[in-house]
């Protein structure tokens, strides 16, 4: 959260403060592959076995040098996926500790991917939807989109649907990542 701060706990009541060696905002976290990683401001990529010990890993930068906000981070098919704002920034990493910038095809900013049903998915600030079946070729998926939603903030994959909701209260359902309800 806030300020590189991260909590872990053993039963979910009892919380302990860890070190994660910045003071920049975390924004996502997943685990896969035996490995925590989080992400955040000014390209932050954090990596832990465990969930206390945490070491910084170094983001690609992003244009004109500057290293970009990471907003979420999923784990899927033996890669981990990040994204984040400025220019359709999409990362990859097969072990979480080198990151490979990945060519999205948009200048979207993207808050939230998840991987589901053997497919990445990622959503835009302006409601765009992107699918990719390993993480490095992405094609724009179709979505039921209307400015009166807002813009898509969060997604995720569970019994057999990709769920997406906005900033307004929107919810979309998809088997599929190309048809939605």
């Amino acid at each position: 959260g806030d300020n590189g701060t991260i909590l872990t706990s053993p039963d979910g009541t009892t919380w302990t403060k860890r070190n994660s060696g910045t003071s920049n905002d975390l924004y996502g976290l997943t685990y896969g592959n035996g490995l925590f990683v989080a992400v955040g401001d000014n390209g932050t990529i954090l990596t832990s076995p465990d969930g206390t010990t945490w070491t910084q890993r170094t983001s690609p930068p992003g244009p004109f040098g500057a290293r970009v906000h990471l907003y979420d981070v999923t784990y899927g098919n033996g890669l981990f996926v990040t994204v984040g704002g400025d220019n359709g920034t999409i990362l990859t990493s097969p072990d979480g500790t080198t990151w490979t910038k990945r060519t999205s095809g948009t200048s979207e900013e993207f808050l939230g991917v998840t991987y589901g049903n053997g497919i990445f998915l990622t959503i835009g600030l302006d409601g765009n939807i992107l699918i990719s079946p390993d993480g490095t070729t992405w094609t724009e998926g179709s979505y039921e989109n209307s400015y009166s939603y807002g813009f898509f903030k969060a997604a995720t994959y569970g019994n057999g649907l990709f769920v997406t909701v906005s900033k307004n209260g929107a919810i979309q359902t998809s088997p599929d990542g190309t048809t939605w309800t």
